[in-house]
């Protein structure tokens, strides 16, 4: 036991050495969001708020589809009407991420689609799913 409680404290070392200085000082951060927030257009509090409840609420969704798919959960009124309610969630986190980055939601549409359409033509392919234009990940 004593040679795997030096392997994750050797890792722990590491993974503290690669992490940010505002992953792991507050005074770091509060500089890095203030330096954010004071020199662009981008609404921090907000835009933070959106990136932690996407996270979660997407989260939620794929919750139910993971057990209905692999715990049997019934796939039922009950189910889509929960899920209904998570993406429901998921489009309020959207459109706040929306909103702190000036961004209108229709011309974000619009984009996925220009983007999706210059990726995939008129029909989805494998070999084209893995093509990605410059700045495209």
């Amino acid at each position: 036991m004593e040679k795997a409680d030096k392997f994750f404290e050797t890792y722990c070392d590491f993974v503290t050495k690669v992490t940010s200085e505002p992953s792991l000082d507050i005074e770091s951060l509060k500089e890095s969001l203030d330096k954010i927030q004071d020199n662009s257009i981008i609404d921090m509090p907000r835009l933070l708020t959106a990136a932690l409840g996407l996270g979660s609420e997407t989260g939620e969704f794929v919750e139910i589809v993971k057990k209905m798919v692999l715990q049997g959960k019934p796939a039922d009124a009950d189910n889509i009407f929960h899920m209904k309610r998570e993406l429901g969630d998921v489009m309020w986190y959207w459109v706040t991420a929306c909103m702190a980055l000036g961004l209108d939601p229709v011309e974000v549409i619009s984009e996925n689609q220009k983007k999706l359409e210059a990726r995939y033509g008129e029909q989805f392919t494998i070999d084209q799913s893995e093509v990605r234009a410059d700045g495209d990940l």
